[in-house]
């Protein structure tokens, strides 16, 4: 059995850790063996000396450990990797994910600090820890061999790697990827590009909820609002939508929006808008602008926790403008993907949005991220998208 560093927490920081929490933090540790590096696995003990979990260590993050069991039995090894790597990626397809999906969910999937998406051919992935960093080169070969994939691209270019002491960088690291190619996400078939797309590549957390707009579409005006490239708009459309008016301050991305509607073929229903969204939805709001189904999927506006209280304001004024830009009896699909932006905070500002637009609103459909990003329990950040879809009356 390989023995592994010591590190121990302070007396009574246990219960969190044995209920299933992932992070330890290093203010919850009263020492550390001297021989425990960053990046090394080492087993946790309590006030007592008795062992609570095994993990990968960090000298330099606040996380200090990231739990990866709490079996004293279970080595850490290349068996260990493969055999959650197998676990999450036969889950996946159990759900029925074949062409595009989260293969690994970090901390969800026993594999902290890891991200894998997978487009088609082609993986893409994102490491923000030390340990899962040094073991790199294993979890590519491993991905190569039970995915078969034609190229594997790194996306680290995230200033949290700094945290833990990681550079920032990107690039293919098996096989070969190209610049961009079509995947079937749902109903549509849409571009991605894993060396410049947003996060790995694509938006693969709401795939499952484009789909949830199918009842609301036929027929309908729609306006799309921070449409990225389009996934929503080009679903809405082959769903039946009359029009679609699809809005992104990136002009980038709604050049996306247009060639993955002529991919459809429902180039004719879509038109896009280069536009500050609160400047768009005010102006939309006074001139009495209406329409069947509002859809809001605005980036994060909060980041960190002391970002949470202007990023309420924000969150509560688009929706105010988009609950207005409603017809009566129409669907307003709002969503955030702040993960400080708690399911029961977001409810409370679209109450208080109802509240001030003078409409009555009613709850249809709750929305979290696609079932292939797996949110744990113990971990409130790890759901971090959550949506409503709405009735204004």
């Amino acid at each position: 059995m390989t023995q592994y560093g010591k590190v121990c927490l302070r007396r009574g920081e246990d219960a969190r850790i044995r209920a299933g929490a992932d992070w330890i933090y290093d203010n919850e540790l009263d020492w550390a063996d001297d021989i425990c590096k960053t990046g090394d696995v080492v087993d946790v003990l309590d006030s007592r000396m008795r062992f609570v979990a095994r993990g990968f260590f960090s000298l330099t993050s606040k996380i200090a450990v990231r739990v990866l069991t709490r079996d004293a039995q279970e080595e850490i090894n290349e068996d260990f990797f493969r055999a959650r790597l197998s676990a999450a990626i036969d889950f996946r397809r159990r759900l029925g994910f074949s062409d595009c999906f989260r293969a690994v969910f970090g901390e969800s999937d026993g594999l902290p600090g890891l991200t894998v998406d997978k487009y088609g051919d082609f993986l893409s992935f994102q490491i923000v820890s030390a340990g899962m960093e040094q073991r790199k080169e294993l979890v590519i070969r491993l991905l190569a061999e039970l995915l078969r994939p034609e190229g594997i691209y790194e996306r680290d270019e995230l200033a949290v790697r700094e945290k833990e002491g990681l550079a920032q960088q990107s690039g293919c690291v098996y096989g070969s990827v190209p610049e961009r190619h079509i995947v079937r996400e749902h109903d549509a078939n849409m571009y991605v590009s894993i060396p410049n797309g947003q996060k790995t590549g694509h938006f693969l957390d709401q795939q499952e909820n484009r789909g949830r707009i199918r009842p609301y579409s036929a027929g309908a005006d729609v306006l799309d609002l921070c449409c990225c490239t389009g996934g929503f708009s080009v679903h809405a459309a082959l769903y039946g939508a009359k029009s679609v008016e699809a809005v992104d301050v990136s002009e980038s991305a709604l050049a996306l929006v247009r060639e993955n509607a002529a991919l459809n073929g429902v180039q004719d229903k879509i038109t896009t808008t280069c536009a500050n969204v609160f400047d768009l939805a005010r102006a939309y709001a006074v001139q009495e602008r209406r329409f069947d189904l509002v859809i809001c999927d605005p980036p994060a506006f909060a980041k960190s926790r002391q970002a949470l209280p202007g990023a309420l304001r924000g969150y509560k004024e688009l929706n105010l403008r988009a609950m207005q830009m409603t017809k009566p009896g129409g669907i307003l699909v709002s969503c955030s993907c702040s993960q400080f932006l708690t399911p029961e905070l977001m409810l409370r500002t679209l109450r208080d949005a109802a509240g001030d637009s003078g409409r009555r609103v009613r709850l249809l459909e709750t929305l979290m991220q696609s079932r292939d990003h797996p949110a744990s329990l113990t971990d409130e950040a790890s759901l971090y998208l959550k949506g409503y879809i709405l009735q204004i009356l």
